[in-house]
């Protein structure tokens, strides 16, 4: 495979809701796709059946698992980082962990949520979205971590990095937050067929299926596209300009 992309995301089922689309695609044109997951989700509001936190993070983990494999994502990463603590975490040691991802996957693509936090303005995904920017641009250079480079790895350079953008905010019990500003958007994705195989990777879930139901009116408008902000490329390039998210990538 010539082509390489990562996403970072910060719990399970944000790589099926959020990416699914684009990881399906790349799948299918025969891109390594690697996901990155930051929590287990076990501070989620839906918690199912479950006992307790643990138990709804391994049945998390395991949902997760199958929803990778529907989505053909090449290689999955679930870290152990609490769910809902992102926040409080050392922001170093989250850049040094992606950092160390970049160097050794060597994605040329890389993928993660807008700043914004994105549909429910998550503060986990608000805090991925500053890790990945910094390490995006940090990976390259053989100042930061250079403790990495010590273990083997080396420096490496990824060619474009996006926000995920998405058309609508909703914050369970704050409407008013859905009049915020949210991310802008330099591309469109058209999923076709693709967006109903997304809503059955979102589904495999379960134990989030009261997300699905409370979102699903306001996201079926929207389920044919997804959409995604161009944050760096080579070059001084306009964004107008980007027809897709391999356009311009060389192979490496």
């Amino acid at each position: 495979m010539s082509f390489r992309l990562l996403c970072v995301t910060a719990h399970p089922d944000d790589e099926s809701a959020g990416f699914g689309g684009a990881l399906m695609m790349a799948h299918r044109e025969g891109v390594e796709t690697s996901l990155l997951c930051f929590t287990d989700g076990q501070a989620a509001h839906y918690r199912g059946d479950a006992a307790d936190a643990e138990e709804l993070g391994r049945r998390r983990r395991s949902e997760l698992e199958a929803a990778s494999q529907y989505l053909g994502i090449t290689n999955t990463e679930v870290l152990h980082y609490p769910d809902g603590e992102l926040l409080k975490q050392d922001m170093q040691e989250l850049v040094g962990v992606v950092v160390e991802r970049i160097r050794r996957l060597r994605p040329q693509v890389v993928m993660t949520f807008g700043g914004d936090g994105n549909v429910n303005l998550h503060r986990d995904h608000t805090i991925i979205s500053m890790a990945t920017t910094a390490a995006f641009h940090w990976a390259a250079r053989e100042i930061y971590f250079s403790d990495q480079l010590e273990r083997g790895l080396s420096t490496y350079a990824p060619q474009k990095l996006y926000y995920l953008s998405t058309p609508f905010i909703t914050v369970r019990d704050r409407p008013e937050l859905s009049a915020l500003p949210c991310l802008p958007y330099s591309l469109t994705l058209q999923l076709g067929e693709l967006a109903d195989r997304k809503m059955v990777a979102f589904a495999m879930h379960h134990s989030q299926a009261g997300v699905l139901d409370r979102v699903r009116e306001i996201q079926e408008p929207h389920k044919m596209t997804e959409r995604y902000l161009l944050i760096a490329a080579p070059g001084n390039i306009d964004i107008r300009t980007d027809m897709g998210i391999f356009a311009g990538v060389k192979p490496d």
